[in-house]
């Protein structure tokens, strides 16, 4: 495919899937009052239209913009590590943006939906800042970043569960479907705040194509071309968590969305992250939305969460890039 072609494709694409989204379900909605219900028209078919605009819409929306983000931010944290592993779910990013909205949701009752990005985010950049503490002897290595958020991961597990441990059982029942990564509760109430955080995010990684670029070459090739590498690196790694936060505290800890969709990317748009970083965010869009769909069609009325199907088809491309890496 030209790189002409790609975006009108990828848009297509991301159109066809969220009509398709509206209207298959466990109500069929015909297509001639999808459209009325999109176009504003409630009292012709006044069901179709609350389940379309109501439910299913901000539902696709914040699938949509969750999946951007964790795009985005991989697309991101594989050009700073220099590693087509890096993913902020693998690094713990999204494990320590996890931890942080649980603690505030669970011991602190009362606390208003538009906080928990805020907690969310402390959680994702002091995770980050750890990561890169941790891993600093006189400059990074992506072997160390990688090593160290692995193990973080692990640690911020381990939190999550020790919080779960001393919870209210009726609070914690309420975060079970959003410590799984769903998009099953989504509302409007759920969607601005996403799209607030998400959006200048994504522009402010557009904004900072050139810097990608630049750092991966990496940092001894982006010094001797005038780049301020670490502190390039550094503020790459913090929009990295600024995107994984508020995808996570949207729709929990989704995995794996942020390793598959850079690598869709790369394929399709080459590696030039003016026009990859808009293909990695709307691969993630539309792997997040095509998990949601199948999971809440494949065996309904039960539904399955997007985080779960994302991990099943993540973990096996997981393994398959580590085995074709292996002489690496």
């Amino acid at each position: 495919m030209s790189r002409a072609a790609l975006g009108p494709a990828l848009a297509l694409a991301l159109v066809g899937l969220a009509l398709a989204s509206l209207a298959i379900g466990d109500r069929a909605i015909p297509a001639a009052e999808l459209l009325g219900a999109l176009a504003g028209d409630r009292a012709s078919a006044p069901a179709s239209a609350m389940i379309v605009l109501d439910l299913r819409l901000p539902r696709v929306a914040l699938a949509a913009l969750a999946g951007a983000a964790l795009g985005a931010a991989g697309a991101v944290a594989q050009t700073v590590m220099r590693n087509p592993l890096a993913e902020p779910g693998l690094l713990g990013i999204n494990a320590g943006a996890a931890v942080a909205a649980l603690a505030g949701g669970l011991w602190l009752h009362g606390l208003p939906a538009t906080l928990t990005p805020w907690f969310a985010f402390a959680g994702a950049l002091g995770m980050a800042a750890a990561i890169w503490g941790l891993s600093w002897r006189g400059g990074t290595s992506s072997i160390r970043i990688i090593l160290v958020g692995i193990g973080l991961n692990a640690m911020a597990g381990a939190a999550a569960a020790f919080i779960s441990l001393f919870a209210e059982i009726t609070a914690l029942q309420r975060m079970q479907a959003w410590l799984a990564g769903s998009v099953a509760q989504a509302r409007w109430e759920t969607v601005w705040p996403l799209a607030a955080w998400t959006l200048p995010g994504l522009a402010l990684a557009l904004a900072a194509s050139r810097e990608l670029d630049l750092l991966a070459f990496g940092a001894q090739t982006a010094r001797a071309l005038g780049q301020r590498a670490q502190l390039a690196a550094g503020l790459a790694v913090a929009l990295c968590a600024l995107l994984a936060a508020a995808a996570v505290a949207a729709v929990g800890p989704v995995a794996f969305v942020g390793l598959i969709a850079p690598h869709l990317a790369r394929r399709l748009a080459g590696p030039s992250h003016l026009a990859r970083l808009p293909a990695a965010a709307a691969s993630g869009a539309l792997l997040l939305m095509a998990a949601d769909l199948v999971g809440r069609t494949a065996i309904a009325p039960t539904q399955i969460p997007a985080g779960l199907l994302t991990t099943l088809i993540g973990a096996p491309f997981f393994a398959w890039l580590l085995w074709r890496g292996r002489h690496a």
